[in-house]
Order: C-alpha cells, then sequence, then structure tokens
C-alpha cells in the first residue's frame, strides 16, 4: 500500500466513523483508535492523537445542526463541560504512565460496560420523577422535536452526572476516545435524558473536553499533521451525513446500533491487547 492509498483508506474509515459518530453522539474517536491501530498499523500514541482531532471534527460539524434543531441541551453541556475539561487535563497528564496495553485493555472494558447498560433500558425518558433541585436552579429542564411534537423531559440526578462526566473526560485524556461513549450514558442513563438530546449533547460538548486534552497531547508530539488531516476531512463529511439523518432515526434503532459498535470493537480491543499486538 503506498502513501495516498494509505492516506485514501484512513479517510474512507473516518468518514464512516464521523457518520456512525454523530448518530451516537459518541464523537467517532471511539472507533477511529482501534481503526488505525489494527487496521492501519499506527502506533497508539499518534492514533490517540489523530483521534483528538477527529472528535473536535465532529462536534464542530453536528454541534451546530444540533443546536439549531433544538435537539441539544445547551444549559446541560455547559455545565457538566467543567467536569470533563478537568478530567480530560488530568488524563492527559496521567497517559504516560500508564502502559499502551493497559489503555487499550481500558478502553475496551469501557466499550462493553457502555453497551450493556444501553441495551438495559428499553424506553425513553419523559417528564417523570422527582425533580432535581440543581436542574431547576440552573433551568436545565427541556423539550426536543418529535414527529408528535415537542417531547418534554427533566433532568435528574445533576451532581452524580458531574462526576461520571469527570471519568468520561479522564477517558478522553489518557485513550484519546471514550468520552463521547461515557458522556452519552451518563446523560441516558444517570441523568435519565431521552437517547436523542443525549446524543446531540454530548456531540456538543465532546469538542471542549478534547481541545483540552489535544493541547497536552500536541506539545509531547502526539499529533502527525499527516495522519490528522485525512482523518479530520473524513470525519467531517460523515458527520454531515450523519447530522441529516438522526432527527429522523428511532431511538431504539439508535440505541441497538451505539450498543452493537461498543461490544464489536471492544471485544477486538480487549484481544488485541492481551495478545500483545498494541503498543
Amino acid at each position: 500500500m503506498n502513501h495516498w492509498e494509505f492516506t485514501l483508506g484512513i479517510a474512507l474509515a473516518s468518514a464512516a466513523t464521523g457518520f456512525l459518530g454523530s448518530l451516537t453522539g459518541l464523537g467517532g474517536g471511539f472507533i477511529v483508535v482501534p481503526v488505525l491501530t489494527l487496521g492501519f498499523g499506527v502506533d497508539l500514541r499518534y492514533a490517540i492523537g489523530a483521534s483528538l482531532v477527529c472528535i473536535i471534527a465532529t462536534s464542530t460539524g453536528a454541534a451546530a445542526r444540533f443546536v439549531r434543531d433544538g435537539f441539544s441541551n445547551i444549559r446541560i453541556g455547559m455545565f457538566l463541560e467543567v467536569a470533563t475539561t478537568i478530567g480530560a487535563l488530568l488524563g492527559a497528564w496521567l497517559a504516560p504512565a500508564i502502559p499502551a496495553a493497559a489503555i487499550g485493555g481500558l478502553f475496551g472494558a469501557v466499550l462493553l460496560y457502555a453497551a450493556w447498560i444501553t441495551v438495559r433500558r428499553s424506553h425513553e425518558s419523559a417528564a417523570a420523577g422527582e425533580p432535581d433541585r440543581v436542574a431547576q436552579y440552573l433551568g436545565m429542564d427541556g423539550s426536543y422535536p418529535a414527529a408528535a411534537g415537542a417531547v418534554d423531559y427533566r433532568a435528574q440526578r445533576v451532581l452524580c452526572g458531574f462526576g461520571v462526566m469527570m471519568v468520561a473526560g479522564m477517558l478522553t485524556g489518557l485513550l484519546g476516545a471514550g468520552s463521547g461513549l461515557v458522556k452519552v450514558v451518563a446523560l441516558d442513563q444517570v441523568m435519565g435524558l431521552p437517547f436523542k438530546v443525549a446524543a446531540t449533547t454530548s456531540s456538543f460538548m465532546i469538542g471542549v473536553t478534547a481541545a483540552a486534552a489535544a493541547g497536552v497531547h500536541l506539545g509531547r508530539g502526539n499529533i502527525e499533521p499527516a495522519l490528522a488531516m485525512p482523518v479530520m476531512l473524513g470525519v467531517l463529511a460523515g458527520t454531515a451525513l450523519g447530522s441529516r439523518v438522526l432527527p429522523a432515526a428511532r431511538p431504539r434503532r439508535l440505541r441497538l446500533l451505539f450498543a452493537g459498535l461498543l461490544t464489536a470493537v471492544g471485544i477486538d480491543m480487549i484481544y488485541t491487547s492481551a495478545m500483545g499486538r498494541i503498543g
């Protein structure tokens, strides 16, 4: 495979991840890392750097449309971004002290857990449950557009979600991915938001978290422009298509897509790390 074939292959794979990332709120980085390391033989550290660029591109490409259409909850996103940014800086600082195989295994385990907890939830939250005082004080309750009209929802367990978001940020700094999937799980499972709101709010948030971690990795020389550029361009193209498809998609199908992708990639990453093929 020559240089141009290698670049084109990465761009096409990145377009697919951008499409899936915008539908699920994962940002594309969740699968860019294993695609680059397992499919193209890229060193894990450079794959992490490229995935951070991918996450920023996905957030930029999808967030504007989701905010305009009324899916993303800006108040929730801005409040929780404080926790993820702190976590991202801490994770990026700790990354050099952890072996690559351990990072890969952790990545896979997080993916499998996220898949299991997502499939377990079979319905969408609306305006049910006891009001959360923090959510009421900050005006976090909202609604999102649906075929039958606006659907109201109520944010719950905001402080617990804040703690989980700090873990999400640490995963971004450690893995170059994982932030989006933990964000979606926190917004969907912990805070009780409908899946479309969780996915689009995650898309809005992930760019800031990734930018915080990318600065640290850039200083270490882990972001290679020749690798990051085709990743970014491919992801932007895929994200543009995904942001048009999501409003009409059925939430249950999005959950199954989310869980299926995470299960496949999680198993592959754990196996590859256990066999010592990543590093």
